[in-house]
């Protein structure tokens, strides 16, 4: 067999250990690799379908429409707190999904991109610095996770969220820790949250260049600190964090 047969037959639907041993038997080093590359997109492929596990015992249930839910910026000194609510189509293949933390900045665009475009439904929200100030960061989140979930169409039958429980939803949920790790849906909506929040401070850094967000985000980097001993708080700044509200008296 050719090389390029190789990659045909490990490209293809059915992969037999036959054809696997022959290949691995193979003293070509273009054809390890083919083999490697194929093993590689299994492992992946497996990583994938096990994403959907909690989605499947909600399917399983009878509960088809499962979305799932995550939120970006909770600890930063300035900017919103980003929330997201998707819900994915049965078993959908996403490479690379995973927890937005763990994806590099040009992966966490490309899939941002392919979620927007295939997931049944997408429900975003931003609870800014003032509310955060006003009823605090964890409140700030619960009130940008029932907007997101309320946001989507149709109304999902089950909602999966990553450790935050959502005691008022009248939807049945279900608080899952790590869970944008664990959960297909989950781990979509945290990319969504994630680059949603990105491109807005990326936009704020416009506004108020002194302070650096387009590189830290608004958390706080030592880039940061100094730019705030130096300006002061700006209006994006979260008043009830320190070391803002200290500055602020």
């Amino acid at each position: 067999m050719t090389i390029k047969d190789i990659e045909g037959l490990l490209a293809g639907p059915e992969v037999t250990e036959e054809l696997l041993a022959a290949c691995r038997a193979d003293s070509r080093k273009a054809a390890q690799q083919a083999v490697r590359r194929y093993e590689r997109r299994l492992k992946e492929h497996e990583r994938l379908l096990a994403l959907y596990e909690f989605e499947r015992e909600a399917w399983a249930q009878g509960l088809e429409i499962v979305a799932g839910v995550d939120e970006a910026g909770r600890g930063p000194l300035a900017g919103p707190v980003a929330v997201a609510a998707v819900i994915l189509p049965h078993e959908l293949e996403l490479p690379h999904l995973n927890d937005s933390k763990k994806l590099s900045p040009k992966l966490r665009e490309e899939l941002f991109e392919e979620i927007k475009e295939k997931a049944v439904s997408v429900g975003t929200a931003l609870v800014d610095a003032r509310t955060i100030d006003r009823v605090n960061i964890y409140q700030a989140t619960i009130n940008g996770m029932y907007e997101a979930i309320f946001a989507l169409k149709p109304e999902p039958q089950q909602v999966l969220i990553d450790a935050v429980p959502l005691a008022g939803l009248a939807i049945p949920s279900r608080s899952i820790v790590q869970g944008d790790a664990k959960s297909a849906s989950i781990a979509a909506a945290s990319i969504i949250a994630k680059v949603t929040r990105d491109r807005l401070m990326d936009e704020y850094d416009k506004q108020y260049p002194q302070y650096g967000f387009a590189q830290h985000k608004g958390y706080g980097t030592a880039q940061h600190m100094e730019a705030l001993k130096k300006y002061g708080p700006c209006p994006l700044h979260r008043r009830s964090f320190e070391p803002v509200r200290s500055m602020c008296l």
